[in-house]
């Protein structure tokens, strides 16, 4: 390794470790909750399994006699069995021994950007720099990066798929595809296949790959031979590697995969998310509204439907862009669109934002796109200094005053600057302290409650890592479903969050069913409820 490359990869191990367990240091909302859950329970030996549902879209029928569902039917299992080997490594289960894998995630995707911008721009070094600088900043991903969630591992295993499938392409491309070039493809294809065991549009990824060797077939790119193989070594990595996966999930659900996540195709509003019995479906939807609907809602998650950056455009303006640098990064990738390279990252960029507007509108507002972007970081970094210079060598062609090095040295260090200022506002802003008190709410829950208890309340994640309690999340259904939901989730208790409560649920705050009788609680936006009667 080349001393530049030697020092970047030190520092930048060093930057991820400050970044990840600097700033956020327990779990803070409902998916953190939920794969540091899960990790603890793997750590522990418990499998794949929980206590508790947080939707019910996909969920099984009735609880398992142990009183455990399968897990990560709706998410999937990386995040979790990465926090879970640092807890086992380290013998902890504190969450930065959690972030072990976190830190090192971030540490290779701002690698991949490093090694990018030197295939891309290999005459500056200063560009692998600041790529890999962007990265590690993150802009908005600052408050994301050391959570246990799937920004920082889909960043690494997402983005590093991209990266060797352009260099198995480029070299596909330009006569050096001997043999030494198929261990790439079946690298690639493990690679896809750990990106889909973090994020199940990982999937896309395997996608990509394939249609861009049946295009190099068609094209002749190399020795249809050649071609054949790396498709064969690509899908059967990928096979190879999901197979544990697939086993498990045959014998738990008897699918190979969690098919209840294509569903929210289907939804009509997010809520369904939580809609008890699960009903979406493509009859409901036409006959709510047809193709007029269709187009609405795909309008909507475009666009938002709360001001200009509240849809996936603002996902992209603000998030993947930090918000000055979208432009310059789509003139980079234009420039460069004829690079074999990139291809499988342009590919990706746009069916993932198109999988995330037209097919999953509601998922995909709602922090599906936000989650998946991040996978492109490390592309994006690299593509937006590279715009930079290219549009200041389109200002230097009409104004003859400006020096195209000088200028592109000077603005290139004012975009890095700038991610790394606004990455610093958005971490001061969102860390997350370490604590060892539980909070109020969840204190007179565990003092009211039997210590047994199962509960249906609005995070049952957050429920179970402050109290140990299992349960179900409350549903975006009519009160009159919860006997039913009590008997086949083993549920006693119901709590009601005013502030949280659906349409469908709202109600039963205030004129409870016969059911359901109220326990004394403190707090007058809060109302617990014991569930009295079975269903009829």
């Amino acid at each position: 390794m080349k001393r530049p490359a030697s020092w970047f990869a030190i520092l930048a191990l060093i930057a991820s470790l400050v970044m990840t367990s600097g700033i956020v240091r327990a779990p803070a909302f409902t998916d953190a909750y939920y794969h540091y859950n899960a990790a603890v329970r793997i750590a522990r030996g418990g499998g794949l399994n929980e206590p508790y549902l947080w939707t019910y879209t996909g969920a099984p029928a009735t609880i398992s006699p142990d009183g455990t569902f399968p897990s990560h039917l709706y998410w999937m299992p990386m995040s979790s069995l990465m926090a879970a080997f640092g807890m086992a490594i380290t013998g902890s289960e504190a969450f930065m021994a959690a972030q072990f894998l976190l830190s090192l995630s971030l540490w290779g995707a701002s690698l991949i950007a490093y090694a990018t911008a030197r295939r891309l721009d290999a005459a500056q070094v200063r560009t692998a720099w600041y790529a890999g600088i962007i990265v590690l900043g993150g802009g908005f991903y600052a408050r994301f990066w050391g959570t246990t969630d799937t920004f920082a591992p889909y960043a690494l295993l997402g983005g590093g798929c991209m990266f060797v499938l352009g260099i198995g392409l480029h070299r596909l491309t330009t006569a050096q595809s001997g043999r030494a070039t198929l261990p790439l493809w079946a690298l690639a294809g493990g690679l896809a296949a750990c990106a889909h065991l973090t994020r199940p549009d990982g999937l896309l990824m395997l996608l990509v790959g394939i249609a861009l060797l049946l295009l190099g077939l068609v094209r002749s790119w190399a020795s249809a031979r050649m071609i054949l193989a790396s498709l064969a070594l690509f899908a059967g990595l990928y096979l190879l590697v999901m197979l544990p996966w697939f086993a498990r999930n045959l014998g738990a659900i008897g699918t190979p995969l969690p098919l209840g996540g294509t569903a929210s195709a289907w939804f009509l509003t997010y809520d369904d998310l939580f809609v008890w019995p699960q009903t979406a479906s493509l009859g409901k939807f036409w006959s709510a509204g047809g193709l007029g609907l269709f187009v609405q809602t795909r309008w909507e998650a475009f666009a938002g439907n709360s001001g200009l950056l509240s849809g996936n455009l603002g996902t992209f303006i603000a998030v993947e862009g930090m918000i000055v640098m979208g432009p310059l990064m789509l003139l980079g990738a234009w420039k460069r669109r004829r690079e074999v390279f990139l291809w499988p990252f342009l590919l990706f960029a746009i069916g993932i934002h198109a999988a995330m507007t037209l097919a999953f509108p509601f998922p995909g507002v709602r922090g599906g796109l936000l989650h998946a972007a991040s996978a492109l970081m490390p592309f994006w970094a690299v593509l937006g200094l590279l715009g930079t210079a290219d549009a200041v060598l389109w200002v230097a062609k009409r104004r003859r005053s400006w020096r195209p090095a000088s200028a592109t040295a000077f603005f290139s260090f004012a975009l890095m600057a700038y991610t790394v200022v606004l990455s610093a506002l958005i971490a001061s802003r969102a860390g997350v302290p370490a604590s060892d008190v539980m909070p109020s709410f969840y204190q007179e829950l565990t003092a009211l409650l039997p210590a047994d208890a199962r509960v249906m309340i609005n995070d049952p994640s957050a429920l179970y890592y402050y109290t140990g309690l299992g349960g179900a999340v409350v549903p975006a259904s009519p009160q009159d479903v919860i006997p039913a939901l009590a008997e086949a989730y083993d549920l006693d208790y119901v709590v009601l969050e005013q502030a949280g409560l659906t349409v469908q649920m709202a109600p039963a705050f205030e004129s409870p069913a016969a059911f359901l009788r109220r326990l004394p609680f403190s707090d007058e936006r809060v109302r617990v409820y014991e569930i009295t009667s079975p269903a009829p």
